[in-house]
């Protein structure tokens, strides 16, 4: 691949940034209880399902700010949204050696919503997190965000990856739509603040003009 021709492009896929802080106290102590293993692909395996079934899955808590969305404060949490999660999963890869990336997009979900939409006012989930790691020469997407808990609610699988093919949220739940990705932003070294509160307050500006903080529903940001 023409981007990973150079070192500074390898580089930036293994550091450590404000937020992917990986060798902080609090991310050295989660990824105590990540089961090591001699195989790479199993080894990342580990990684992504001790992320995803550490956290119970929470979008009802949203907080962009740069003090908040650090892997060491994820890592001390017992809920999580799709970014945080990601986040971590990114920071703990990159600690055990795997080149990964932050990704982004905009889904719909179609099943158990309803609550969110009230707050959310629109279908679309935007800047859905997930990860991107670099395994046996190529890219592998992953989805560390839904906890078998959220998944038994849900009525939907859990998602597995095998650390070789992409493995997206489920399109359907039996014969169910389920999720449906309307775009993807690319991925991202570190999380790109900027187009993330640009891209949130466009298609939820009612959060950003009426911000709120309730035990149900709390949204930050920081002014850009």
């Amino acid at each position: 691949m023409k981007e990973q021709s150079t070192a500074e492009n390898w580089e930036q896929y293994l550091a450590e940034t404000p937020s992917v802080n990986f060798s902080s106290p609090e991310v050295k102590q989660f990824m105590t209880g990540i089961p090591c293993q001699d195989d790479p692909k199993q080894q990342a395996v580990a990684i992504y399902e001790t992320v995803r079934d550490a956290f119970l899955y929470d979008p009802y808590h949203l907080d962009l700010r740069r003090e908040s969305l650090k892997a060491s404060v994820v890592a001390g949490k017992k809920r999580a949204w799709c970014v945080e999660k990601s986040l971590l999963a990114c920071a703990c890869f990159r600690a055990f050696g795997f080149p990964a990336r932050l990704g982004f997009g905009i889904v719909k979900n179609h099943i158990g919503v309803e609550k969110l939409k009230t707050y959310l006012k629109r279908d679309e989930i935007v800047f859905h997190g997930y990860v991107e790691v670099w395994i046996d020469e190529k890219w592998s997407k992953c989805t560390p965000a839904f906890d078998p808990r959220i998944c038994k609610l849900s009525g939907v699988p859990v998602l597995e990856w095998d650390g070789r093919e992409d493995s997206l949220f489920q399109a359907y739940a039996g014969e169910k739509q389920f999720m449906e990705y309307l775009h993807f932003y690319g991925e991202f070294p570190d999380i790109p603040f900027e187009l993330m509160h640009r891209e949130m307050a466009a298609y939820y500006p009612d959060l950003f003009e009426n911000p709120i903080d309730t035990k149900a529903f709390s949204f930050h940001f920081d002014p850009i």
